[in-house]
């Protein structure tokens, strides 16, 4: 039954690239064409049973945190479909509407030039004031019926324009929407499937947005800093036991305390041991494990600020590593610096950039079976495309850009005994480079993320001195963002110089 279910979510909301893909394979097998459902199956099925869906506000993304008004936005998306010769832009992903609207939610669509598609009785009392009179409002319900009328009128307009040899207009949609959107506005012929402009200019953050980015990776550090710390006395002097739940409740106490702090971006992973080896490990309280002081301990975790996204791993170990560990660790970690201090021209991929994480790795027989680096929202998706670091295709298709905000996260696991994962925050931006090759811009990164490595499991030896220089460096950095945080909190103070004290 489960997969009976599955099988029919996955041919109702059905992506139109997707759909066009199985058609393909379907005549290529013999069969006919692939048809639409035009009742919702799994509203048939659950009948009146259906779990009510969520009332939770829609809220305001206020301009000092935006960083642009609404109208620019549009404005913006409105010269691009000039450009284009479109006839207008459906917007269908949850991320790319509230970034548009400077909006923020638990659950939002829209379309069209200025039409937002919702549940009006979610708008929090100041959103229509914020969305002004050049925006309408219509019921969520309604955006399948409208997208026809739309294509209708495109229709009546282009046969009316005195027989002009210019082709008919057609909507942009995003490969990501629905197959039903699609086929409302005609089908493949009517429109033009393009991966979305609106989630390629969210990509690049303003300064604003850059900004906050770099205030709240401070704020963050010092949180997971402070936990770090407890974390430890209570392992070790005061003998305590502690599951992995219980340690990530913790975190979530500490960031809770810290300005402009909205929730967690993610489930924390907070893994021991064998644990850390599962990549997207997720503790239950049933059925976690205790943290083990002689192990390895995982901390994957980011929280949601409203000026900024925080995605952070970092790798302890409150006893004494084996020397596998260490090097594996150190490995990991000469792959973050390597990926850290890049610089490459403009129009390079995460796709090219991504051997640079590996070689270390590489240079030992080992490597990781995960992506080195994805996009970061401005308190919006903790993954965000179109950009990442890793060997999937779709990271060769879009250049990195200045303003992206990425992850820069190599590991290695070994299955039933530990796991490695090392994670900043970095930020691309344009560098000034001695000579400037086919007189093209040259790109680097900041890193923001602001809590310290793990001393112990760090084979020096395994570091060039460059290296060492740069971790000393970026210690120090941590060192003076962050101790203000500290004052009259000596255990966190000790930990913090103990931790950032030169290699």
């Amino acid at each position: 039954m489960l997969r009976f279910l599955e099988a029919l979510v996955y041919l109702i909301a059905i992506a139109v690239a997707d759909a066009r893909k199985l058609a393909e394979k379907i005549k290529k097998k013999g069969g006919a064409t692939l048809a639409p459902v035009k009742t919702n199956l799994v509203d048939e099925v659950w009948g009146d049973k259906r779990p009510p869906r969520p009332r939770e506000k829609i809220k305001t993304h206020p301009l000092k945190f935006s960083g642009k008004k609404i109208e620019e936005k549009l404005g913006d998306l409105r010269k691009e479909l000039d450009k284009k010769k479109s006839a207008g832009l459906i917007v269908s992903m949850l991320d790319e509407t509230a970034w548009l609207y400077n909006l923020r939610g638990n659950e939002l669509r829209n379309t069209g030039n200025a039409t937002l598609y919702v549940d009006e009785t979610k708008l929090a009392g100041d959103v229509r004031s914020h969305l002004g009179d050049k925006i309408r409002i219509r019921p969520y319900e309604s955006i399948l019926d409208d997208v026809k009328v739309l294509s209708q009128q495109n229709a009546t307009q282009s046969n009316g324009e005195s027989k002009s040899t210019q082709p008919e207009r057609k909507y942009m949609i995003s490969t990501k929407a629905s197959w039903a959107l699609s086929l409302e506005l005609g089908g493949e012929d009517k429109v033009d499937e393009v991966r979305s402009p609106v989630g390629d200019k969210k990509a690049v953050k303003n300064k604003t947005e850059l900004e906050g980015m770099r205030a709240c990776h401070v704020r963050d550090g010092a949180s997971l800093t402070e936990f770090f710390a407890w974390l430890e006395e209570q392992l070790i002097e005061k003998g305590a036991t502690l599951n992995e739940v219980q340690a990530a409740d913790k975190l979530e106490e500490i960031r809770s305390k810290k300005e402009n702090f909205v929730g967690l971006s993610f489930d924390t992973i907070s893994s021991t041991g064998a644990n850390a080896a599962v990549i997207h490990y997720k503790p239950e309280p049933d059925s976690c494990s205790v943290v083990d002081p002689k192990a390895v301990y995982l901390c994957d975790s980011g929280a949601q600020y409203f000026d900024g996204t925080t995605d952070t791993t970092r790798t302890l170990h409150f006893g004494t590593p084996t020397e596998m560990e260490k090097t594996a660790y150190t490995l990991v970690l000469k792959g973050v610096i390597s990926l850290d201090t890049s610089v490459f021209p403009k129009g390079t991929s995460g796709f090219a950039l991504d051997t640079l994480a590996r070689q270390h790795l590489w240079a030992e027989g080992l490597d990781y079976r995960h992506g080195t680096g994805h996009g970061v929202g401005s308190y919006l998706n903790v993954h965000e495309g179109p950009i990442g670091i890793g060997t999937r295709v779709q990271y060769s298709e879009v250049p990195l850009a200045a303003g992206n905000v990425i992850s820069d996260e190599p590991g290695y696991y070994e299955d039933g005994n530990f796991g490695i994962r090392i994670e900043n925050i970095i930020m691309c931006k344009e560098v000034e480079t001695k000579h400037r090759f086919g007189d093209k811009p040259y790109f680097g990164f900041e890193h923001v993320t602001m809590t310290p490595y793990c001393r112990k499991l760090i084979d020096v030896g395994l570091l060039t001195q460059e290296e060492k220089q740069w971790v000393d460096g970026y210690h120090q950095e941590i060192l003076a963002k962050t101790r203000s945080y500290f004052e009259g909190d000596q255990r966190t103070m000790k930990w913090l110089e103990r931790e950032t004290a030169p290699l």
